[in-house]
């Protein structure tokens, strides 16, 4: 009557082996690490390795390992005692390695790579546990209000044209106003009449002296607050679209300041690729390459007009100024191989800009065409004794084609370095393109937002809850009890190892859904007992009690644990970041109650009464 067939003993017992397994990790701590990867096609190699480990060895900072770590991704990882050690290392490696590698402080798990190789890792903790990832970064928004301002110029003219207002020059001054001057009243009355009706982000003002009539023209405050605010609202879009990407769950982007972003990543491991992704201010643009020039003559100062000189393949290259196309008009892009097995990005029009494209490569079948990646960097200089961020523009080619056909919606760009390098240039155009520069202020992994006293008092909270909890099952229910209190652990080990082996997120309100579940596995097991117990005060067998009083048992616990997994996918859907933590540790937490609390201690219990003649259960009364 009380006894499990075989397979299901075994597969209990394949269910707890594997929940230690897979919690094990999470015991193993981090290392302080510092991470190196290369950019835009820079190798990770041996070589590389070397001489990081020379450079640490140079500086006589001891350390525990160093590694190439992941083929496909390529990154160095090394290992440190402490975070005193880590800091020094992080500077000399990036002084040694350049710009063409990114070095980032990073915490990586201590897991022994005999669980690492199954997949065992250790769950990610959120920034108010652990902590994470933290970018602070400053937007370039003046930057911004000059294009736009550079646009404002173009669009005024060609207006003025459509309206036959006449005028004798249309400028941007250096103190960004616009100067506008006429030949007569009449044109600059009729000119000013217009701006204040179809300008209205700007505040223009007669300046005409004398003989001259002149209009100036300057973004109001009202025109400034809008191009700083759409340009914080765009870059905190594209960030969140870099870090969905990324694949980083509770990640939080939040504006601070007039033209400042927060990043927050928690639990993120690979900081280095991180910071390549979310950075990037990278796109493209294609051009035609001037066939008719000679490009040797070009490097002697002599480029013609319309045309700049650029570097392919150690070779110089002409390309017309003209842009065909630009990485704002891209709405997908997917990484890829082209037939030859080499790497290329996969990209699909529809941004805006494609019918010039079309027209233009129509016309130039049979001649190539460059595409060239583009991406803004900030240098540091000494200005007055101060360090100062400064941009710096970088333009390279990296693909020269020969135009086969009109260029649709959908083509491919081929001739990348490796696919990585294809891999993180599908990722920036596909989430977008920045609309400004931006800049690292700072980089830290952080410790809890809350302090360490809020991890003791979370840990706490489970210890004690744990603690009481056992005791009173003990006290009250003696030897079923016990077999409840070993329940309960093993409940609290696999809900362990499934956040570990999901990848989810364990944050401060997680933590009380895991107390919380504590209580309603618990509850489980008092509905079965109290059932027992009544199986037997009114006469019935102890082996019969225990059968009917997890049968009965069992459809009320199904009820109340669907109503609170209900309830747990609302919070989800609906919650705030903080709330998810609790409804994701909470139904997990549901499910493994299931199957501890009635599966495992049926077995238990069956071991201990299934197979003998029992006069008298050990379960209080």
């Amino acid at each position: 009557m009380n006894r499990y067939p075989l397979w299901k003993n075994i597969l209990l017992v394949i269910i707890v082996i594997l929940g230690f397994l897979y919690a094990s990790p999470n015991l193993f701590g981090d290392d302080a690490s510092v991470q190196v990867s290369g950019k835009h096609g820079a190798m990770i190699n041996s070589a590389v390795l070397t001489q990081v480990e020379n450079v640490l060895s140079q500086q006589q900072l001891p350390y525990k390992s160093a590694k190439i770590e992941n083929q496909e991704n390529q990154n160095i990882l090394v290992r440190f005692n402490n975070t005193d050690t880590q800091l020094k290392a992080s500077d000399f490696i990036k002084a040694a390695l350049g710009d063409d590698y990114t070095v980032a402080l990073s915490l990586a798990p201590a897991t022994p790579d005999w669980l690492t190789s199954i997949g065992a890792l250790p769950m990610k903790l959120g920034l108010d546990l652990r902590g994470g990832v933290h970018f602070l970064i400053n937007v370039d928004i003046d930057s911004v209000i000059s294009r736009r301002q550079q646009g404002v110029v173009t669009s005024m003219i060609a207006d003025l044209r459509d309206k036959h207002i006449r005028y004798s020059n249309v400028v941007l001054q250096n103190d960004n106003s616009i100067l506008l001057t006429f030949r007569d009243a009449d044109q600059k009355t009729a000119a000013l009449d217009f701006l204040r009706s179809e300008f209205p982000d700007l505040t223009p003002t007669d300046t005409s002296a004398g003989n001259t009539y002149s209009l100036s023209a300057v973004l109001s405050q009202a025109g400034l607050e809008k191009i700083r605010e759409y340009t914080l609202d765009q870059t905190m879009t594209t960030l969140r679209n870099r870090v969905n990407e990324l694949g980083v769950s509770d990640a939080i982007v939040q504006q601070q300041g007039s033209d400042r972003v927060s990043v927050d990543l928690p639990g993120i491991q690979d900081t280095a690729h991180a910071k390549d992704i979310l950075g990037g201010t990278a796109t493209v643009e294609f051009h035609m390459v001037n066939t008719t020039s000679d490009p040797q003559t070009a490097m002697s100062g002599f480029a013609p007009p319309g045309s700049t000189l650029y570097q392919f393949e150690g070779r110089p290259v002409l390309l017309q100024n003209q842009v065909l196309l630009t990485g704002s008009s891209i709405t997908d892009a997917s990484a890829s191989f082209d037939d030859a097995g080499r790497p290329s990005v996969n990209i699909r029009l529809g941004g805006g800009g494609e019918s010039l494209f079309n027209r233009v490569t129509a016309q130039n079948v049979g001649n190539p065409m460059a595409t060239v990646f583009i991406e803004t960097t900030f240098d540091t200089k000494i200005v007055d004794g101060k360090p100062v961020k400064v941009p710096q523009k970088t333009e390279k080619i990296i693909n020269i084609a020969t135009i086969q056909s009109a260029l649709g919606n959908n083509f491919q760009v081929t001739g990348l370095g490796s696919q990585r390098e294809s891999q993180n240039l599908s990722l920036l155009l596909r989430a977008g393109a920045l609309p400004a520069a931006i800049n690292y202020e700072e980089e830290r992994t952080v410790g809890p937002t809350l302090g360490q006293e809020n991890i003791h008092k979370g840990v706490l909270s489970i210890e004690v809850a744990l603690a009481i909890v056992i005791i009173f099952m003990a006290f009250y229910y003696r030897l079923f009890g016990l077999i409840a209190d070993a329940a309960l652990l093993l409940n609290l080990i696999l809900l362990l190892a499934l956040l570990s082996l999901l990848g989810a997120t364990l944050t401060l309100p997680g933590m009380a859904g895991i107390v919380l579940t504590l209580g309603l596995a618990v509850d489980a097991n008092v509905l079965i007992f109290e059932r027992i117990r009544e199986e037997v005060r009114n006469g019935m067998s102890p082996q019969a009690s225990i059968f009917h009083g997890y049968e009965r048992a069992f459809v009320t616990i199904v009820d109340a644990n669907v109503t609170t997994l209900i309830v747990a996918m609302v919070l989800f859907g609906i919650g705030t970041d903080a709330v998810k933590g609790f409804a994701v540790t909470l139904t997990l937490g549901v499910l493994t109650s299931m199957v501890t609390a009635i599966m495992f201690t049926r077995a238990m219990v069956n071991a201990i009464y299934g197979s003998r003649t029992v006069k008298k259960l050990s379960i209080g009364m």
